[in-house]
C-alpha cells in the first residue's frame, strides 16, 4: 500500500485537538465560564470531525481505488469496505 499523504495533516489536526482538550481541562479547573468552555469543546469536536473526514476521504480516494485497480474482479470487497467506512462520515 502506498504512503498516505494525508496522514501528516491528520496528525496536525489531532495534535491541535489534543492541545484544545488540555486547555479545556485547565479552564474547568480554573472555573472559567461555561460559554468559554462550550466554545472550546466545539473547536475540539470540529477538529476531530475534520480529521475523521480527511481520513475517510483519503481511504476512499486512494485505498479503494488501489484495491479495485489491482484486480477489478475483486471489486466486491472494495465496495463492501467502502460501504463500511462511509458510516463514519
Amino acid at each position: 500500500m502506498n504512503a498516505h499523504t494525508s496522514h501528516p495533516d491528520i496528525i496536525k489536526r489531532l495534535k491541535r485537538a489534543e492541545g484544545h482538550l488540555k486547555g479545556i481541562i485547565a479552564m474547568l479547573e480554573a472555573e472559567r465560564s461555561c460559554l468559554e468552555i462550550a466554545q472550546q469543546l466545539q473547536a475540539v469536536e470540529s477538529a476531530l470531525g475534520n480529521a475523521k473526514k480527511a481520513l475517510v476521504h483519503d481511504h476512499i480516494e486512494h485505498c479503494l481505488e488501489h484495491a479495485i485497480g489491482d484486480n477489478p474482479r475483486d471489486s466486491g470487497q472494495a465496495i463492501r469496505e467502502f460501504k463500511e467506512i462511509t458510516k463514519y462520515l
